[in-house]
């Protein structure tokens, strides 16, 4: 007897790469974004810790990508398909949700500990050393002395940025550990990231992702931090921070990765700093040192060397970049 079988699911399949510098172009604009948190929890989130304004950052974010995926048009297959249907491991998708809640977990808790300042410079700065170094030794794809060049160019920059800022406090190993480990999870989420999204639609990755790294964060905040203190104010904080910095910014930043190197994407972050700093001064009325603008100027020329380094230099394959 012939066992009738019914054809395999046909799944949408990525948009084609984009170019270097429409990648460029996407993950900057994802910074600019990610640059207006720091100003729109000064104005209005309150008494609400800024562990659970993380942790229900992510919880947005999921809520938007799920109705992104439900309102979008079907093209072919479901909208929603589990990780195996794709052709991905279940486990590249949870350690990607372990960076992004690791990264918002340590970050918080580390910048508590070691200052603003100096917790901010660590973390973000030390994001595109440690992804250039996974790339290189775990990965083996090295990058170019260039982008080497930029990357510490921009990191000093932004270091000097920041620091110029710093009253000088006494500083705190346990925090400066845990941002080291904060850019540790954000670099590792990137190149994970930028794995999967060959391979899947971003949306797609999106939802899992930050669902999972929602599922973590929030039982986290409730141990660090004890129940929120929910304010009307606090909630339109965090409302935005998850469609807008989260979601929206995610998604260029997921599509952004197709065209660029994970390591390239991290460097381009530091942006971030950039749009932060300008907001400060511009909106919040923040009067900053010359030691801030001439750091902010040498963190855009480093990214401007990165930039070159990357559309100058050789793409690498989907299939390299393949879990």
């Amino acid at each position: 007897m012939t066992q009738s079988t019914s054809p395999a699911p046909v799944f949408p399949r990525p948009h084609a790469m984009p170019s270097a510098l429409t990648g460029v172009v996407l993950v900057g604009a994802a910074a600019l974004l990610w640059g207006t948190t720091g100003t729109a929890q000064s104005l209005g989130a309150g008494a609400l810790s800024p562990l659970w304004v993380g942790a229900a950052q992510l919880a947005v974010a999921s809520v938007f990508f799920a109705c992104v995926l439900w309102i979008a048009p079907r093209r072919s297959g479901p909208r929603l398909f589990s990780p195996s249907q794709c052709g991905l491991k279940t486990h590249w998708f949870a350690l990607a949700s372990l960076g992004v809640a690791g990264y918002s977990i340590c970050f918080y808790a580390g910048v508590k500990l070691a200052g603003v300042a100096v917790g901010t410079a660590v973390a973000i700065g030390s994001g595109p050393i440690w992804a250039g170094m996974i790339q290189a030794l775990l990965l083996r794809l090295p990058l170019s002395r260039l982008w080497w060049v930029g990357t510490l160019i921009s990191v000093g920059g932004g270091a000097a940025m920041v620091l110029s800022r710093s009253s000088g406090a006494t500083t705190s190993w346990a925090g400066l550990a845990l941002c080291l480990l904060a850019g540790l999870s954000y670099a590792s989420y990137a190149l994970i990231n930028k794995r999967l999204v060959a391979q899947a639609p971003t949306n797609v990755v999106n939802f899992y992702v930050f669902t999972g790294a929602a599922l973590i964060a929030a039982p986290c905040a409730f141990l660090l931090a004890g129940a929120p203190q929910w304010t009307p104010s606090a909630a339109l904080v965090v409302l935005y921070l998850g469609v807008v910095v989260s979601g929206i910014a995610y998604v260029l930043f997921s599509s952004g990765l197709r065209g660029i190197s994970g390591a390239t994407g991290v460097t381009l972050t530091l942006i971030e700093p950039v749009a932060a700093f300008l907001l400060a001064v511009w909106i919040v009325g923040e009067h900053q040192p010359l030691s801030s603008w001439l750091g902010m100027l040498a963190l855009l020329a480093g990214v401007l060397v990165v930039i070159r380094a990357e559309i100058v230099g050789p793409r690498l394959p989907i299939s390299a970049a393949s879990p």
